[in-house]
């Protein structure tokens, strides 16, 4: 009778795929939202919303929200909220945009072109954001006032100090190597980008056998080798197709006319030149490899993500949650004022209303991503690929004709059924 049992329990008890690969379903799942999601616009639009063109334009309206999302999942996990990130992403867009066509120019005689106006820009946008978050988390985190009340100030107010510090007024164009950093001027072109995705390539699998040496150092289990190789020839040919995509988007030839002539010289006939991969995606990559980093190799992440947990055990461990509210409140601050770099940088222009309801767009993405309201849990890359998910919808809803109002409907729909969809999950998983 024993030798009749024990085929089946051991039928039973062999993993399946996605447990040898050791994948998080939830991950998996919201890729295979954001695939559904694109091949249904795709249909829709006959084809237009998968062309190389489209998505380019996609990567480069996903950024701003998606390198504030990184934040948000900190801001969230430790059990707060932020409602102010796009009124601060203002603010910090119109200083940077002041200091670039006003500040630099008269009082110190820099004008377009200067290379230090860009870092200069920069180092005084990004100060500003970090003195305004770690104001934030002061006020939520030693008068202990609750954040969603902070930053619905701070929402109102910064808007409002954006708009005093342009006197209402559109500023720019700005600086040519400012834009640079946000929009389709500024790309790596295509051996770049090849050189680029060759690099990441190495970089992923030097981390999936470094971290299986790792493994088998400490004696822990390790995924059999085939599933080793698996893994890592799916994350390179992810890398490598989506360079590929990119790199088949063709500049037209009246701006690659403009750029020979500007070098005095003669275009020769027949040639073609790519975009490749835009400058604000190696920026969205270099937060998203920081706040991992952050998140999964420091003491600050560990503390960030036990605080969330329980606040009140972290605390009696030593811990200051005091001062890591303000912490956790600066890096939002920073992240806000490098997606201000972006997002002006992309528009060419800071305009009154830029960032007007990303703190919608930045929860929604975060929360998607897989981030739980309850606190203690959350994934930077969860949070990207749910910033990437909520743009796929707006821009195929956008491409159809949808009018915005709807658009907003179904975002606020699909935010609604990420939460109920998290809840569902983390019963059926036993995650509290």
């Amino acid at each position: 009778m024993s030798d009749a049992y024990s085929e089946p329990s051991q039928a039973r008890a062999r993993p399946s795929l996605f447990q040898t690969l050791e994948i998080d379903t939830r991950l998996l799942g919201m890729i295979g939202a954001f695939v559904v999601i694109a091949l249904f616009f795709n249909f829709w639009t006959d084809g237009r919303f998968l062309t190389p063109r489209n998505i380019f334009n996609l990567t480069i309206q996903t950024v701003s929200v998606a390198i504030m999302a990184t934040g948000m999942v900190f801001v969230i996990v430790t059990r707060h909220i932020d409602l102010s990130v796009g009124a601060l992403l203002a603010t910090c867009s119109a200083l940077m945009a002041v200091v670039q066509t006003e500040l630099l120019p008269e009082t110190f005689g820099l004008g377009f072109g200067h290379p230090a106006i860009v870092w200069i820009s920069i180092v005084v946008g990004v100060a500003a954001g970090v003195l305004i978050g770690a104001f934030h988390g002061y006020l939520v985190g030693f008068l202990t006032i609750p954040a969603f009340i902070v930053t619905l100030g701070g929402l109102f107010v910064w808007r409002n100090v954006a708009w005093f510090q342009t006197r209402g007024q559109t500023i720019g164009p700005l600086d040519e190597n400012f834009q640079a950093l946000g929009g389709i001027g500024g790309t790596m072109g295509e051996m770049g980008s090849w050189i680029f995705g060759a690099i990441c390539v190495a970089a992923a699998l030097w981390g999936i056998f470094s971290a299986r040496r790792s493994k088998i150092g400490h004696g822990f289990p390790v995924k059999p080798m085939w599933a080793e190789l698996t893994l890592g020839a799916i994350v390179s040919g992810a890398i490598l197709g989506f360079v590929a995509i990119l790199n088949n988007y063709e500049k037209p030839q009246r701006v690659i006319e403009r750029a020979f002539e500007a070098r005095g010289e003669v275009m020769p006939e027949g040639y073609t030149e790519a975009y490749g991969l835009p400058f604000s995606l190696l920026i969205l990559v270099a937060v998203a490899i920081v706040m991992t980093m952050i998140a999964t190799r420091t003491r600050l992440g560990r503390y960030i993500f036990a605080a969330g947990g329980n606040p009140e055990a972290t605390s009696l461990a030593g811990v200051d949650i005091r001062w890591l509210t303000v912490k956790v409140f600066a890096i939002m601050g920073a992240l806000c004022a490098i997606s201000a770099v972006v997002a002006s940088a992309r528009l060419t222009f800071h305009t009154n209303d830029i960032g007007t309801l990303d703190e919608l767009r930045v929860i929604a993405a975060a929360v998607i991503g897989g981030t739980a309201l309850s606190g203690g849990l959350g994934t930077i890359h969860g949070a990207i690929l749910g910033a990437l998910i909520m743009q796929s919808l707006q821009s195929g809803m956008a491409m159809v004709g949808v009018d915005a109002p709807f658009q907003n409907i179904v975002v606020g729909i699909v935010l609604v059924l990420a939460v109920f969809v998290d809840i569902v999950y983390r019963k059926r998983a036993g995650i509290k």
